[in-house]
């Protein structure tokens, strides 16, 4: 039998060929880390569905900040947890709400260390869902759009480098975008969940953040998950209102979606390491039948090579060190 010239075996045969000639890099700067802030002082409380992530407090966060910065990771995105919740929603957008307090700590701790905000109604509101209801519990989009728009606004008004409203409401970038820009803030990037699934894959951060339903689902404003044209349509539309970044979310059920994106539109693309596929990995290895290490570098390596630019991820720190030991 005779062989072709070409043999890819040739390109395996030692780790110094293999770095030379791979495609796909992961860096830990590819990386973003989620924070969950709470109020209080002296509290790393970690969420039992997640182990290995804590709730903060805000005197916690000077030293969380030096961790990440070690460890080359380059931006946080802040969720909230408040004080007490109404039905407007209204410590999301309140001067001394848990995330603009957040953002200033963060920012006079170090001035220069990236903070994105994620902007949503859900963790503050009474009821768990994303934005105003009407006398059939349903939400209200364009009265809600006002809610995501102040509070997006005092999130740069604190301090935060970046807004990421994660709401699915329609029109929602657009409403934000003009907020910001008549206050001044045209230099604050929105980062748009612009294909947001309705996933069961959030279980454990509805625990993270307390902000599951109090009745319900989120099916009417979340995508359905057999969607993929809808996604489109839903990433061309933030662009066209204004998004400066787009985001798929989950990523790991959803690595179609994120080349499609990155394919059709070739914008700034983040993926969505949700709570769910974090939650999977640790107890599997936890009861040792993965390699947690390997699983969750080839699954961010993934991530990437399927367009992602920036992964949003809970193993952001773990997965920073273990680049740092390679």
């Amino acid at each position: 039998m005779e062989f072709p010239a070409y043999r890819p075996r040739r390109l395996r045969r030692t780790g110094t060929l293999r770095s030379m000639v791979r495609e796909t890099t992961l860096d830990a700067r590819d990386l973003i880390y989620p924070l969950f802030v709470k109020p209080g002082s002296g509290l790393r409380d970690e969420v039992t569905s997640m182990p290995g992530v804590f709730q903060l407090t805000i005197d916690q966060l000077p030293a969380e900040i030096d961790e990440l910065k070690t460890l080359g990771i380059p931006a946080v995105i802040l969720f909230g947890l408040p004080e007490s919740k109404d039905e407007a929603g209204s410590g999301a957008y309140a001067e001394d709400g848990i995330v603009q307090q957040a953002i200033r700590a963060i920012k006079a701790h170090d001035p220069d260390y990236y903070v994105i905000t994620d902007v949503c109604m859900c963790e503050y509101t009474s009821h768990g869902h994303c934005g105003a209801l009407d006398e059939h519990g349903c939400v209200m989009n364009d009265v809600t759009l006002e809610m995501l728009a102040q509070t997006a606004l005092s999130h740069a008004e604190a301090g935060a480098d970046m807004v990421a409203p994660s709401d699915m409401m329609d029109g929602r970038v657009a409403a934000i975008r003009t907020a910001l820009d008549a206050e001044g803030y045209t230099e604050v990037p929105i980062m748009s969940y612009a294909a947001k699934y309705s996933s069961a894959y959030y279980g454990p951060f509805r625990d993270a953040a307390d902000s599951a339903p109090a009745f319900g689902d989120r099916r009417a404003y979340q995508m359905d998950p057999a969607n993929t044209e809808e996604a489109m349509r839903e990433v061309a539309l933030d662009i066209a209102e204004g998004a400066d970044l787009v985001m798929v979310k989950p990523a790991l059920a959803y690595m179609d979606i994120i080349r499609r994106v990155k394919d059709d539109f070739g914008y700034p693309t983040a993926a969505y390491n949700v709570s769910g596929e974090y939650a999977m990995v640790k107890a599997a290895a936890e009861r040792g039948w993965i390699d947690e290490r390997r699983v969750v570098l080839e699954t961010l390596v993934a991530m990437r090579r399927a367009g992602a630019d920036l992964v949003i991820t809970y193993h952001a720190k773990d997965a920073a060190r273990w680049l740092q030991e390679n």
